[in-house]
């Protein structure tokens, strides 16, 4: 095995990684900054007011994406096993 295939598999997994999570990263971050200006606006300093609906949104969002990025996975994973007598040879 080159250093250039494990490069490319390395890359491979952190883009997989990036697109999994990044769908639920965004959401929460969404959330929160809604959160903060809801909080910046009514002078409301709550701790659990940021949790509960970062909570929500993140369910939610699994519940909507969660077929798509169990696809992509079970994709990337049927791959990288398949070309593992490729890597060996």
């Amino acid at each position: 095995m080159t250093p250039e295939t494990v490069i490319a598999i390395v890359r491979q997994a952190l883009e997989m990684a990036m697109l999994t999570a990044g769908p639920l990263l965004l959401a929460s971050l969404a959330t929160g900054l809604l959160i903060s200006i809801f909080q910046a606006a009514t002078q409301i300093n709550e701790m659990t007011l940021t949790f509960i609906p970062k909570l929500v949104v993140m369910f939610l969002v699994l519940v909507v994406l969660g077929p798509w990025m169990l696809s992509l996975m079970v994709d990337y994973v049927v791959r990288l096993y398949g070309s593992i007598p490729t890597l060996i040879g």
